[in-house]
């Protein structure tokens, strides 16, 4: 098993929590972007930048994704790509996505998406914050007690 992280939407806080999780329990972390983040030195995260462009890194990432693979994404379309190719994603939020809820996700996303290509406001997301922090490092872990196999 090895983590990817969609990280150019990706908060601080939960890249924190990936590289200390990384280090801790020996999991392989690749950070996927078209910018240049700060990623500390370690055997366990990678940090691989793509070029610039739509879609670029969510394709890198579903072409290297394996069966078992988590994802870290708050990109639906790319959450799908990858559960259809037997991997889990997590969202930065702590919103799991499997093959039992995908499809209802892309369904949600797809209608808000066409709202608001209508003129229709749909309010956008909050700001992150303690709380969604909070529920990704529990869903993190307990998706690393369930699937992880030392």
């Amino acid at each position: 098993m090895q983590v990817w992280v969609d990280a150019d939407a990706c908060p601080r806080a939960v890249r924190e929590i990936l590289i200390k999780m990384a280090n801790r329990k020996k999991i392989m972390v690749t950070f996927i972007s078209n910018q240049r983040h700060n990623i500390p030195d370690s055997e366990y995260i990678k940090a691989v930048q793509v070029a610039g462009g739509f879609d670029v890194a969510d394709e890198f990432i579903i072409k290297q994704t394996s069966e078992n693979d988590l994802i870290i994404t708050a990109d639906v379309p790319l959450a799908a790509a990858v559960v259809k190719k037997g991997a889990y994603a997590l969202s930065p939020r702590g919103r799991f996505f499997n093959a039992e809820n995908i499809q209802e996700a892309l369904t949600m996303r797809n209608l808000k998406e066409e709202l608001r290509s209508t003129g229709i406001d749909t309010g956008g997301q909050k700001p992150f914050s303690k709380k969604d922090r909070e529920r990704f490092a529990n869903r993190l872990d307990q998706f690393i007690r369930k699937y992880w196999k030392e």
